[in-house]
């Protein structure tokens, strides 16, 4: 790989620029058979995708923003598609590659983040002795600040401050009152499912949470975390919030209902809420 980026620097790549700005869609079939090419992406949107048919050589896929809001503080956050197989994908920056994810890797649909300031994304082609059946691809996302699994990239399982709850609930997709009625874990994903019994629907951008059957004005539904935090089944009502991440409801913060109310009615209190629900 560093050999590829070496070429880059000193000899320049190809460029594609996709139609929609959105997404890309390409064939290493356009590549002489005996060269190893290294093509420059260009995407400017919020969310799109990536899909690498035959892939040979490598791609630098240069992920921005479709405002001219500053890169900084920005979070991508990528996922594989199923199936997804004949390359491997780092994060690279100034020469220097970490491996998101592997050629053949058992994660396959394992979200990755990372900010923007770390770097881009190098995907390079793996060695095959037929590519006819290879596609790599991938889905992405763009947003402001830890959207997505956890809600610091350093440490995603770490309590959220009294600050960050407050702005979770203004700030989220979906805030619910509830318990915790199950936990799936799904260590080939790395993810956890957490089945939820909600008695409060603050709110929601889509239909996470449905009525339950018995009715009694309840809510069920099911999001997301990290495998490595650890959540388990208990009692006790806690106040759920986070966001909706490739179609699938992430945990952000989740503080005790008993402590969420301290909190939001000291800062009612001081004038301090940076937004409004309704308590009971």
């Amino acid at each position: 790989p560093l050999l590829l980026l070496l070429a880059v620097l000193l000899g320049g790549a190809g460029a594609q620029y996709s139609s929609d700005l959105c997404s890309w869609k390409g064939s290493g079939l356009t590549h002489e058979a005996h060269r190893k090419e290294v093509e420059q992406v260009y995407l400017r949107c919020a969310a799109g995708s990536v899909e690498w048919m035959y892939p040979t050589g490598a791609l630098i896929v240069n992920l921005r923003p479709n405002t001219f809001s500053p890169s900084r503080g920005l979070t991508v956050c990528i996922k594989p598609f199923s199936g997804s197989s004949g390359a491997n994908i780092y994060l690279e920056r100034t020469g220097e590659l970490r491996l998101l994810v592997q050629d053949g890797s058992s994660h396959a649909g394992q979200v990755q983040c990372f900010s923007l300031e770390q770097g881009g994304l190098f995907v390079e082609a793996t060695p095959q002795q037929d590519i006819s059946r290879r596609t790599t691809g991938f889905l992405y996302e763009l947003t402001s600040g830890r959207r997505g699994l956890g809600h610091t990239l350093s440490a995603p399982c770490r309590p959220c401050s009294d600050t960050e709850v407050l702005l979770a609930v203004c700030t989220s997709d979906f805030v619910v009152r509830g318990s915790i009625q199950d936990v799936t874990h799904v260590p080939e994903r790395q993810e956890s499912v957490i089945h939820l019994r909600v008695s409060r629907l603050y709110r929601q951008k889509s239909r996470v949470f449905q009525p339950a059957p018995e009715g009694h004005g309840h809510w069920q539904g099911r999001i997301l975390t990290l495998l490595e935090c650890g959540v388990r089944p208990g009692l006790g009502d806690f106040l759920f919030t986070g966001h909706m991440h490739f179609g699938e409801a992430q945990l952000g913060c989740a503080p005790r209902f008993s402590d969420f109310r301290r909190t939001y009615r000291d800062a009612e209190e001081r004038g301090l809420n940076p937004c409004e629900i309704g308590m009971e």
